[in-house]
């Protein structure tokens, strides 16, 4: 028993001696690993725990202001309550969702466009749920907030449009980036596009200078708690955002304003430019829309109706609208035949309404003729038999060199998208697009600013301003303190005055297509311009036989546009204005509105007599034009 006894003492300190071995090997590996983490990692360890305790929330930065000439904002930014959902921290989001919705009413498209955004992007992200709220709601929100998990009240900027419908074309409009948007951009800004308060341009100058207004984001660094709320704000370890750059326009407010309500409800376009610099002071489309629409995302019913208007309010017609000049585009006639002496001033043709051309006859606009005149009556009077002959003198070529010197058929870089550059043609235009010859009754047309001539109202704009000022300005939407003096455009200064002459004439003198108007209506200055018309259709005997008698009687989209281009002062040219209004039936229907936005121009030009004239101006005068 006693040798059993002693076996088994052997066997237990051989167990215990064992166990005490293995004990210390593991308290030893527990010591090393704790060494481990302590000593050599951990700093690593005390990052990862830093980045569970702190987050960085980016700062989206100010939107750069846009800015008329006299540093008006027309594109400004506005605070704006609203509420964000983070689906990591809500868990729920239709639980989290409910629980908003006592404070916020929501409707059932409201909650299925969030749920839709939780779904496209990650958790992490706040998505925002609704945007301009009231001051009531908001502070409700924030009352209650420690009770709505995930839902974040944040105070942000919002796009704001104080201008409304009459920069909406030029301007544009900011939404929020899509798919096409984040491609387009560097890698490192693709947390910004996805910034749920973040707007990029989509159309005008807002996306035409996008990399100016934009600025750089910032980050804020905040301490939270394991479920993720915000314990405190570490601004001195933060980044301050950078505010993007202010863009001046060489608009002005004032008269773009004025113009874009002086049209009204017309399809029409306005165009002032400086004669002698090529700055475009107004650039008016109407009827225009209301970019603060666009802002947050306009409803569908609301674009609907944008887009069945057939007076096309979302299309920009100052630039991308091309029409048949008309009779404006004489004043290029008149000073090519001038410039080629092919005309004496003295010598005068006879109108009795129309010529024939083979077996075709062409007609005078004023079917019981003009009778004799010159070339400055035949300006006057806009006689087309005088303009018909003069085309044939000079031929396609020649007439085809002298419009591009006056911008016909050129497609100006204003820095924003959509310009058209219109047409002008020629032989080489026609069998490009046909096996049709050039004849003679193409030239009669072209004469007449008809047949395949067509210009936008920039490009009348251009021409216009070329008459007055002799050299070749070209036009522009932003304001460089570094312009150069335009080169002159290559025609003879003589040549020049006698087309200028016959201009004022239209205006001022007995006989003049616009001699109605009754001048520009301020003392001492006087204007210059001309009328034109551009034929849309062409009734039929059949129709005439009818009843069918003048515009009056035919459909509104069937009418003729109606042109007219003035500048003024006539003996100095400063500005120039043109006017064109889709299917007005005439002339007639572009004249006033015309003399009355260079009216309010000239008022508010600082070396006008404005002072007597500053009713026309309106109250804030700023400056001048």
């Amino acid at each position: 028993m006693r040798a059993d006894r002693q076996e088994q003492d052997l066997k237990f300190t051989r167990r215990a001696l064992i166990m005490s071995g293995l004990g210390g090997l593991a308290f030893i590996g527990l010591g090393a690993r704790l060494y481990s983490l302590q000593m050599l990692e951990g700093e690593r360890y005390r990052l990862l725990s830093e980045d569970n305790q702190f987050n960085f929330d980016l700062l989206p930065p100010s939107r750069g202001r846009i800015l008329d000439r006299f540093g008006v904002a027309v594109a400004d930014n506005r605070d704006s309550y609203r509420v964000l959902l983070v689906p990591e921290q809500a868990g729920d989001v239709g639980a989290a969702l409910d629980r908003l919705s006592r404070f916020m009413p929501m409707s059932d498209a409201d909650r299925e466009q969030v749920l839709r955004a939780v779904r496209r992007q990650s958790r992490y992200r706040p998505v925002t749920v609704a945007d301009d709220l009231d001051w009531q709601t908001f502070s409700a929100i924030n009352l209650n907030a420690p009770d709505l998990g995930g839902v974040r009240p944040d105070v942000g900027e919002v796009r704001s449009y104080p201008y409304g419908a009459a920069f909406a074309h030029v301007i544009g409009y900011v939404q929020t980036a899509n798919e096409d948007d984040i491609a387009a951009s560097p890698r490192e800004e693709e947390g910004l596009l996805l910034h749920p308060g973040f707007r990029v341009g989509k159309t005008g100058v807002e996306v035409s200078r996008e990399r100016d207004l934009r600025g750089a984001a910032g980050a804020l660094k905040t301490e939270v708690n394991a479920r993720g709320r915000v314990i405190r704000e570490l601004p001195e370890q933060s980044t301050a955002p950078q505010p993007g750059r202010d863009v001046v326009l060489t608009l002005d407010a004032d008269i773009q304003r004025y113009a874009h309500e002086r049209l009204g409800q017309e399809s029409a376009s306005a165009v002032v430019i400086d004669v002698n610099t090529g700055e475009l002071i107004a650039l008016v489309s109407t009827p225009s829309f209301d970019p603060n629409l666009f802002v947050g995302g306009i409803s569908s019913s609301d674009y609907a109706a944008l887009r069945a208007n057939d007076h096309n309010p979302l299309f920009h017609k100052s630039i991308m609208g091309t029409y048949p000049p008309g009779s404006t585009f004489k004043a290029v006639v008149a000073a090519a035949a001038l410039e080629h002496g092919l005309v004496d001033p003295n010598e005068t043709i006879f109108c009795n309404g129309s010529t024939m051309l083979g077996r075709r006859e062409f007609h005078c606009w004023r079917r019981r003729g003009h009778g004799r005149v010159n070339l400055h009556e035949a300006v006057k009077t806009s006689c087309d038999i005088f303009f018909y002959e003069m085309a044939d003198r000079l031929g396609i070529d020649r007439l085809h060199d002298m419009a591009v010197r006056f911008g016909v058929g050129e497609q100006f870089d204003i820095g924003i998208s959509g310009v058209r550059s219109g047409n002008m043609p020629n032989p080489a235009w026609l069998r490009a697009r046909s096996n049709e010859p050039w004849t003679t009754g193409h030239t009669y047309n072209v004469g007449i600013g008809q047949g395949a001539v067509l210009m936008s109202p920039l490009q009348l704009a251009v021409m216009t301003a070329r008459v007055a000022s002799g050299r070749a300005v070209e036009p522009t939407l932003y304001r460089n303190a570094l312009a150069r003096p335009a080169p002159h455009i290559g025609v003879s200064e003589p040549a020049l005055a006698r087309v200028r002459a016959g201009l004022r004439g239209v205006v001022e003198e007995p006989g003049g297509t616009s001699y109605s108007l009754g001048g520009l209506g301020i003392e001492g200055v006087a204007m210059a311009g001309k009328t034109g018309t551009a034929q849309v259709y062409s009734i039929t005997a059949e129709e005439r036989a009818s009843g069918v008698r003048d515009q009056d009687d035919l459909p509104w989209r069937l009418r003729d546009h109606g042109l007219f281009m003035c500048y003024a002062p006539a003996d100095d040219p400063k500005y120039a204005v043109v006017v064109v209004v889709e299917h007005g039936g005439g002339s007639s229907a572009a004249t006033r509105p015309a003399r009355d936005i260079l009216r309010r121009v000239v008022a508010r030009d600082p070396s006008s007599r404005a002072g007597v004239f500053a009713d026309l101006a309106g109250n804030d005068r700023r400056g001048g034009a």
